[in-house]
């Protein structure tokens, strides 16, 4: 018979055979057992349900379970406790921003309280780099949809984010967004990270004297304008509360006065959204506007003084000329005009490259201020203080005479007058009258027996003029000129000084380089019998919110070189060059004046330049006007004529 392998024996099922070694492996309490026709039923009261885990298992098995469950807990303390606050402030950075709030820039008036300078709303399209998204490809997508807005291309705004990101500011991309343009580019850029419109304000320079606007450009060199901040200034200037954004006064009062101008920024505290706009204003430090700025400037003075610069300009066909109205006795500038000027409204709006280039390569430099930044030989005006110096150092008296024959000569040299034939007899009085050179020869550096004042003497009296060092006026690009010397000479040229040299320095002309302010300033102290005044524009400042108006102070000082007894004497001189000598063209006006002409040569291919110089009333000054023309010939022909009619308007003005 086949052998059946269900047929077990139950003396097999033994105690032993169930809790011997066997004893946790898997046994049922009951079993039946089918074995043919017979059933068989196996129970045990003794065993049970074992398992086939080893223990050891379990216990490392657990093992790894606390030591995951102690990380995680420690980490959790880690970042809820340990650095609780600083996770809980970059949570907070992306749902609250701390935004500055820009200073309304100070407004500028002339010393009439007319607006000169005020500002005017603007857009601007800005990129915030901390709401751009992190991933690549839509960061991509939205730079290529502000390249598209801005007319910037993607590369520049690349290298402008890797530029500035790190700054927690936005970048400017495009200013002066007009207002249509602009709500149309928020409605397209809402739903982009990091794209936004921002308002503010930009500066407008204009104003309105009459009825009709009427813009001087004549004004852009004294106002200037405010540019962007480049690097360099951003690294310096950022810890003081300047921004990516900001701009900086450049040139002019925007430049030196924008300590006062820009004011103190404030601050708000802002709830954003997740694409970074805001949406409520948690806390608010409110900004303090800027200081309103007076100037010393009479609008209409300059744009009378502006008129006949162009006037001058168009009849000679010389359009590089530069003019001053100043008050001798406090420094004080009525008007200024440097020509050609430049329209500073066009940098305030963002200037394009091409008319930038059309300013850099105009031959006649519009953006130069040649007033206070020219150097040029002085001509006859110095012999007001080559006078001044004969006289107080005694090598002359008001009687000492000296005849003009039409020139001297020395070693072979003929040094000229600039009349043929001379002007016979003359002293201090009528050589300053009539601009006789043979007089300044001898009184400058001597002649036969006559001794002058020689070279090193001349340089002291110059320097006491303030000449060869600026007159610090409150405007940037300031010349200080340039005196000669015996030094100067042996260094730079590697040659002896000679009386030539002398001579030429006596009468202003040679390497004697000087601006119109400052021949306008020494003037200014012949005038005022002996003050040094510091020309300047700003007259005052006021706050606009507490109505305060505080006074500009500028120093003076006393000549102690020359008596007041010695400067009245060139005063005379100067009087007699209206009354009797080359200045007569002043006799029309219905106040007394003093004026002195000067023709300064300075190439021996190129026209000279045009100098005149004048105060006014004789007694007791109240002005000094000074004119320079670039190759305009001769002073009493073409300068001289600015400087009369400006007097008239003046006279009837202020009535003196």
């Amino acid at each position: 018979m086949a052998h059946n392998p269900f047929k077990i024996e139950l003396a097999e099922l033994s105690d032993t055979y169930l809790d011997g070694k066997y004893k946790k492996a898997w046994i049922e309490e009951a079993v039946d057992i089918d074995n043919g026709n017979q059933k068989l039923s196996i129970s045990h009261t003794r065993t049970y349900l074992g398992t086939s885990i080893d223990w050891r298992k379990i216990i490392i098995f657990l093992g790894i379970i606390f030591l995951g469950m102690g990380a995680i807990c420690a980490r959790i303390f880690y970042l809820q406790i340990i650095k609780g606050e600083y996770y809980h402030s970059l949570a907070e950075g992306n749902r609250i921003r701390l935004q500055p709030i820009p200073a309304e820039r100070g407004v500028v008036f002339d010393r009439f309280n007319k607006i000169l300078v005020h500002n005017i709303p603007g857009f601007s399209l800005v990129l915030s780099p901390q709401d751009l998204p992190a991933d690549q490809e839509k960061r991509k997508e939205i730079i290529r949809a502000v390249a598209t807005m801005s007319g910037i291309s993607e590369t520049e705004i690349q290298q402008l984010l890797k530029k500035y990101g790190n700054y927690s500011e936005t970048i400017t991309l495009k200013e002066n967004v007009d207002y249509n343009t602009a709500l149309q580019l928020y409605i397209i850029n809402a739903d982009l990270p990091g794209v936004k419109i921002e308002s503010g304000s930009k500066r407008h320079y204009g104003l309105s004297i009459t009825s009709t606007a009427d813009s001087l450009l004549s004004m852009s060199h004294l106002i200037g304008y405010m540019g962007k901040l480049n690097d360099e200034e951003l690294t310096v200037l950022h810890n003081n509360g300047y921004l990516l954004s900001d701009k900086i006064g450049r040139t002019g009062i925007e430049k030196m006065y924008e300590p006062y101008l820009r004011g103190t920024y404030g601050r708000k505290k802002i709830e954003v959204n997740a694409v970074g706009r805001e949406q409520d204003v948690l806390a608010m430090t409110s900004p303090e506007p800027g200081k309103n700025l007076v100037l010393t400037i009479d609008i209409e003075a300059q744009q009378v003084l502006e008129k006949l610069v162009k006037n001058t300009a168009e009849k000679t066909n010389q359009r590089k000329i530069a003019a001053i109205a100043m008050n001798p006795n406090n420094g004080e500038v009525l008007a200024l005009v440097s020509w050609p000027s430049f329209d500073n409204n066009k940098f305030s709006q963002g200037i394009d490259q091409a008319t930038f280039q059309s300013y850099i390569n105009d031959k006649d430099l519009p953006l130069f201020n040649r007033a206070i930044g020219g150097g040029y030989p002085p001509g006859s005006t110095a012999k007001l203080m080559i006078a001044a110096a004969a006289l107080q150092e005694k090598i002359i008296t008001r009687y000492t005479s000296v005849n003009s024959v039409g020139g001297i000569s020395v070693g072979g040299t003929i040094f000229k007058d600039w009349q043929a034939g001379g002007h016979g007899i003359t002293n201090v009085t009528k050589a300053l009258a009539w601009s006789v050179n043979t007089f300044f020869y001898y009184v400058g550096g001597g002649y036969e027996k006559f001794t002058g004042l020689g070279i090193d003497t001349i340089v002291d009296y110059l320097s006491a003029f303030n000449l060869g060092q600026k007159t610090n006026i409150d405007l940037a690009g300031e010349n200080p000129g340039f005196i000669p010397s015996k030094e100067w000479k042996k260094n730079k040229k590697n040659e002896a000084w000679f009386v030539g040299d002398t001579y030429n320095v006596s009468i202003g002309q040679g390497d004697l380089l000087v601006s119109p302010l400052q021949s306008a300033l020494w003037t200014a102290i012949v005038a005022n019998n002996g003050i040094i005044v510091t020309p300047h524009i700003g007259k005052a400042v006021i706050d606009p919110v507490s109505k305060i108006t505080t006074e500009l102070e500028y120093p003076s000082k006393r000549l102690q070189q020359v008596s007041a007894d010695n400067l009245a004497i060139v005063r005379e001189g100067m009087r007699d060059c209206v009354t009797i000598g080359s200045c007569k063209l002043l006799q029309s006006l219905p106040f007394s004046t003093g004026a002195k002409t000067g023709t300064a040569q300075w190439s021996k291919n190129r026209p000279t330049h045009a100098w005149f110089t004048s105060f006014a009333p004789y007694v007791n000054p109240q002005i000094v006007v000074t004119v320079l023309v670039e190759e305009g010939g001769q002073g009493s022909i073409v300068s001289m004529p600015v400087a009369r009619d400006f007097l008239a308007w003046w006279g009837k003005k202020y009535r003196p």
